[in-house]
């Protein structure tokens, strides 16, 4: 079953990040920069819940290593696994201040080549910090102008990131929630849609950056219950603000009332909202919010 699945992929990665606390116990060279998804991950595991956790869990590995002249260069790994992880890859960003932004790139994708080539469907964070030891350094010197065609154009676009959050919340009422909602998307240069009521549904698309401080901003709020269902990344080289607008499926961030009906007039027509998905060619996301197919 799904829950196995979840259950089992969880077990993993909370095992995984036990060996990695012991074996590097100093906050410099280890550190989980996410409590709270940790707490969650574990929660599920203790309860075998088959709530998946609001946000991936992330940490830091520091890696130090001799660089030819002999002095020492620290690289850093920004990590975060997936929920789905080990069945697939954890996503790792490499850095240092001795790598040029080309040099950066190439490390990257070589890294991620040979994750992919080697480790699939089992845990490899241990592998990753290895093969950053053992190969990071030689990137120093690399001469970016002998990189491929591909890495070298990646260099003079910056790398945007789109993102599209589908927040479920247990219901939405308070009007205070609901004008912090809207004036936050305006703020963040935000489009989406709100549906409050019960259950309570936020879509907000636009950049990543932007996307992440709302989110933090909405989770802070008292809730009875609140989660990212789905989330949906897209990179953009070069990322300018056409290729954004290009990327979204909402003008702006508007409140959708679906016509209530029962009692309190609260609860939402849950067929009106699977049309409006569908016209906006999100239909998908139906499923996943209420696991039924729509119509």
């Amino acid at each position: 079953t799904v829950e196995m699945a979840n259950q089992e992929e969880a077990e993993i990665q909370i095992s995984e990040l036990d060996l990695l606390s012991s074996m590097f116990p100093y906050e410099e060279e280890f550190a989980v920069t996410d409590q709270l998804a940790l707490a969650e991950l574990k929660h599920c595991v203790e309860n075998e819940s088959a709530e998946v956790p609001s946000s991936k869990v992330q940490f830091i590995l520091n890696v130090k290593t001799e660089v030819p002249n002999a002095s020492m260069a620290e690289f850093s790994m920004a990590c975060a696994l997936p929920f789905k992880y080990p069945t697939v890859l954890p996503e790792i960003t490499v850095r240092s201040s001795l790598l040029s932004r080309s040099q950066q790139i190439l490390l990257n994708s070589d890294l991620k080549a040979y994750l992919m080539q080697n480790f699939s469907g089992e845990p490899c964070m241990l592998s990753a910090r290895e093969w950053v030891k053992d190969h990071a350094a030689a990137y120093i010197d690399k001469d970016p102008s002998s990189f491929s065609m591909t890495a070298s154009d990646a260099t003079h676009s910056e790398v945007t990131t789109f993102t599209r959050l589908w927040i479920y919340s247990h219901h939405i009422y308070n009007k205070q929630k609901r004008k912090n909602i809207i004036d936050w998307a305006k703020e963040l240069s935000l489009s989406g849609f709100c549906m409050p009521g019960k259950p309570g549904v936020v879509c907000v698309e636009g950049l990543q950056s932007s996307c992440e401080e709302f989110w933090s901003r909405i989770r802070r709020l008292t809730w009875k219950r609140i989660l990212i269902r789905h989330r949906e990344d897209v990179s953009l080289e070069g990322g300018g603000h056409a290729e954004i607008q290009k990327q979204r499926k909402f003008p702006t961030l508007e409140e959708k009332c679906f016509d209530a009906h029962g009692a309190r007039r609260s609860h939402m027509d849950l067929g009106q909202l699977y049309h409006f998905l569908e016209e906006k060619g999100c239909a998908d996301i139906f499923q996943m919010y209420f696991g039924v197919e729509g119509h």
